[in-house]
């Protein structure tokens, strides 16, 4: 790999929201640092400084501990040397964050200015050769940004370089600090002190208390205030005071990168990014590589050797101990994948020793990659890792995994395949099951931290009947990936008789091929480039084999195939069909499946029925997606046909008849008084409407109508035409009036009815405003909706169905009128969607989505 010299940029840190109070504001001290003028050096001898009161620790640093204050000693051959400086909250305070959890990471080099020892701050996003002339202008133009400068207050062995680095961890110091992580405001340094302090042969371990006066903030607009930082993952604490402990890992990045390997966008890795002057292009030159673990064969000769160091993961000590098996075979389970790149036993599992027997292992040193079980009601799992920016080289992952993941998976598999798992018939699932679908949890985050995306893509490429053929799905699974968003096989029917085993994703033929693609060693390689060719090759499998297919840059939600939380979405119709046959048996065992405890109440009931109609309402928007969309495939240039090719016209227009039957009709399969009497005393009409709004809005976007404007212009008469498409939608959800027989509206149809005029008026006049043709298409809509409605009176007997159209007539009026009269006062006031009003609890960063429909009590 050639010599490059680093251009490092300017980071942009987070400054404190609010000013400190002079208490906590930091003084001034020997050594230099932020905000007061530095003493002036002076080099002490060594037995002064480190005197005999020191606890030592020899290590990549020596480390020493003289009471409260902590010293560097930092040997000539280390500095210049890079290091990898990652921050992690270890312990926190209820509410702030959870620990184990990230706070940054960012490389560093320390240097020696005269009688000071700088630490700077080191980007790897722009390089250049260091042999060419634009060298020059690169490190010119970038300037390492110092984030400390300390004293040197003795030399010790070989001119090692002795340095006091107490504030480094007792100051807040925006690049390392965990504030913004917990959203707390004000650091209070006398409150803040050094708890442990080690060093190993790579890296320095310190951890130290910090606390935070949180003084109450007024709320804004009633809401409360917002998170200081806003970044993500913060929270808005409560006020008063709040301790985490932080735990600092400086690790010493390999003097050697790993050599590279080049992103391709057809296989579906994470990446770091660099923009290479010194290339020989006509623009600034972006490169990216994978980021990947550093696996070596031990013989090089053999097709499937041992790797001289094995990817390790380690299972917490807070793991409960009848999950730990569970969660070492989620780990384990990607050796087969990893054997296809030819390595055997490429990644192993661990349990973490005990504090007797490692007194000095700690689950945030930055040396280990630990699954961190999290004492959190947050249904979520998370699955982040370190790299070195240089090569993209992962060095270590945490993977977070919040108790109440359980619960989440708990209730999909009831939802998606109660009706197939004879131990899904009642709740709570049992041990076997539940540490099934911890396992399934924590293999899909262990693929996060192997590099891996998510691939949407590949829920597609298998058909329905092929996630309803038993050996099929035995051999191949019921999608190609474990890191799809395809939970579990709610396609298949009862009398299919899968094995139960098989309706949970695990390792498939993708990912099996793309850890080949990313991993496997391409001989007589010395540059990244070098592999292109061979790269290039294996992505081309592609071609021939559909199910290796990843997700198409650019596809901008346009895609059908590439859906969340979908099984075989190939044919979207024809899957949530077979899908909806099993909410309706789903909603048969709803009450006797959530009522096994005596004495307890009905909370299981009313949590599981929401989810239902989340599931219902998901299912149907695969069904919308169809509308407008695009079937694809990412190619590079040598590969034949175009990356885009719409939907057929007829598979549109079967898609809109599909959601007018089973989204715009009501659902009364599940709507059963003897749950919902248990549950709540009102709130279905509302949950109904909710579910329908959803597809609406996901329907009548101006993304797709664009689309489908854009499908006529260049397809003509063979296209679905956007007045087709929104007379079809109209029909749909005004049926009644257009059926000839007497008009009769009932309360479900008559929410989703305003709800229909609500949501086209907000995209004529509202916050969701056309500035487009659907602006125009969205009027013509209404008027002819008018109209119908006029002419339908002579066949409405019933009254409260006449005050129905009468009212609807008055907001379309509204609609297309933005003179006329705003409402004022109380209704002026209701929110625009009604998502405000009911949860959603969609969270975008998120690998495990509630779309839980709950009534806001």
């Amino acid at each position: 790999m050639r010599r490059l010299v680093v251009a490092v940029l300017l980071s942009a840190v987070p400054g404190l929201a609010l000013a400190q109070d002079p208490a906590t504001q930091e003084t001034p001290q020997v050594g230099g640092g932020r905000g007061g003028r530095a003493a002036e050096p002076e080099i002490r001898p060594y037995d002064r400084v480190i005197t005999k009161d020191a606890k030592s620790d020899d290590g990549v640093f020596a480390v020493h501990r003289i009471k409260d204050r902590v010293y560097y000693e930092i040997p000539k051959a280390q500095l210049g040397r890079e290091f990898l400086w990652v921050s992690q909250i270890a312990r926190t305070t209820l509410g702030a964050g959870y620990g184990g959890q990230s706070a940054g990471n960012r490389v560093v080099r320390w240097e020696r200015r005269g009688d000071r020892i700088l630490l700077r701050a080191i980007s790897y996003d722009v390089v250049a050769d260091a042999a060419a002339p634009i060298a020059r202008a690169v490190d010119a133009s970038n300037y390492s940004p110092i984030v400390m400068a300390f004293n040197i207050e003795a030399l010790g062995k070989d001119d090692a370089a002795v340095i006091d680095v107490t504030r480094l961890f007792t100051t807040d110091v925006p690049e390392f600090s965990g504030r913004t992580r917990v959203g707390a405001r004000a650091f209070d340094a006398s409150r803040s002190f050094v708890e442990r302090a080690v060093s190993f042969p790579e890296n320095v371990e310190i951890e130290a208390t910090h606390t935070y006066n949180n003084p109450p903030e007024p709320a804004a607009g009633g809401r409360g205030a917002p998170a200081p930082g806003g970044g993500r993952g913060a929270v808005a604490l409560r006020s008063g005071t709040h301790s985490v402990l932080m735990h600092y890992s400086m690790v010493l990045l390999p003097e050697k990168p790993m050599m590279p390997r080049l992103f391709d966008e057809r296989v579906g890795y994470f990446s770091v990014r660099q923009t290479d002057y010194s290339r020989d292009d006509h623009r600034s030159p972006q490169r990216r590589f994978i980021t990947r673990w550093r696996l070596e064969k031990k013989d090089p000769a053999a097709a499937v050797s041992e790797p001289v160091k094995p990817i390790v993961y380690w299972i917490d000590a807070a793991t409960p101990a009848k999950w730990v098996p569970y969660m070492k075979k989620g780990i384990e389970s990607w050796q087969a994948a990893f054997e296809a790149a030819g390595f055997r036993n490429g990644i192993i599992a661990k349990e973490a020793p005990s504090p007797e027997q490692d007194p000095d292992w700690s689950p945030e040193d930055a040396r280990y990659s630990v699954i961190r079980w999290l004492p959190s009601t947050t249904e979520n799992a998370s699955g982040p890792h370190i790299n070195d920016p240089r090569s993209g080289e992962i060095l270590e992952s945490d993977i977070q995994f919040h108790h109440n993941v359980m619960n989440l998976a708990k209730n999909w598999y009831f939802v998606q395949v109660g009706p197939l798992d004879p131990r899904a018939k009642t709740l709570p699932l049992p041990d076997d099951l539940m540490g099934r679908l911890i396992e399934y949890v924590a293999a899909h985050e262990v693929g996060h931290t192997l590099g891996f995306q998510h691939n949407m893509k590949a829920s597609s490429m298998y058909s329905a009947a092929k996630v309803r053929d038993r050996e099929w799905v035995k051999t191949m699974g019921h999608t190609p990936t474990l890191m799809d968003y395809s939970r579990f096989n709610y396609v298949a029917q009862p009398e299919d008789n899968l094995d139960v085993a098989d309706l949970v994703p695990r390792i498939g033929p993708y990912d099996k091929w793309a850890t080949m693609w990313g991993y496997k060693p391409i001989p007589g390689a010395r540059t990244p480039d070098d592999e292109k060719k061979t790269l290039d090759e294996w992505a081309r499998q592609q071609d021939a084999t559909p199910y290796l297919r990843f997700s198409t840059a650019g596809s901008l939600g346009s895609d059908p195939g590439e859906l969340t939380e979908a099984v075989g979405d190939d044919d979207a119709v024809a899957s949530t069909a077979l899908g909806l046959k099993n909410l309706k048996r789903v909603a048969d065992m709803l009450l006797t499946a959530t009522t096994t405890k005596s004495g307890e109440p009905y909370d299981d009931l009313d949590e599981v029925y929401a989810r239902v109609l989340g599931q219902w309402a998901t299912e149907m928007n695969h069904v919308a997606a169809i509308v407008g969309g695009f079937s694809s495939q990412q190619k590079h240039t040598g590969q034949q046909g175009v990356l885009f090719k719409p939907v057929p016209r007829e598979k549109q227009a079967t898609a809109v008849r599909f959601l007018s039957d089973n989204a715009f009709q009501t659902p009364t399969w599940a709507i059963n008084p003897e749950i919902l009497r248990r549950i709540e005393p009102v709130g279905v009409l509302d949950r109904i409407r909710t579910g329908q709004l959803r597809v609406l809005n996901s329907l009548l976007s101006g993304a797709r109508i664009g689309r489908l404007v854009e499908q006529e212009a260049l397809d003509g008469p063979t296209a679905y035409r956007p007045l087709e498409f929104l007379a079809d939608v109209r029909k749909g959800v005004w049926s009644e009036f257009y059926n000839g027989a007497p008009v009769k509206v009932d309360a479900y149809r008559r929410n989703l009815q305003r709800a229909y005029v609500e949501t086209l008026a907000d995209r004529i006049n509202g916050r969701l405003a056309a500035v487009d043709d659907s602006r125009a298409f969205f009027r013509g809509e209404l008027k002819t909706l008018d109209a119908d409605l006029r002419g339908a009176m002579p066949r409405t007997t019933d009254r409260v169905t006449r005050l129905h159209i009468d009212d609807v007539r008055t907001q379309i009026e509204r609609a297309l009128d933005p003179t006329v009269q705003e409402l004022t006062g109380a209704a002026a006031a209701r929110p625009a969607s009604i998502d405000d009003y009911y949860d959603v609890s969609v969270d975008p960063e998120s690998c495990w989505l509630d779309y839980a429909i709950r009534v806001r009590r």
